[in-house]
């Protein structure tokens, strides 16, 4: 299994994490963000996973 956790370069409305999260697990990135949105202390969560899961290189 070559699935890693990157952001999305193409799925991103901030930084990519929701849009990378949805690529690696195979689901919606609409369900992701709300769940970011309902869950408690998201913002916290968010920032963390922004600046811990790399950037998924460009493609040509």
């Amino acid at each position: 299994m070559n699935n890693k956790l990157r952001k999305s370069a193409t799925d991103r409305s901030i930084t990519g994490v929701c849009g990378g999260i949805a690529e690696f697990f195979g689901i919606s990135s609409l369900g992701v963000r709300l769940l970011f949105i309902f869950l408690p202390a998201s913002l916290l969560i968010y920032l963390i996973l922004a600046n811990l899961i790399p950037d998924r290189p460009p493609s040509l």
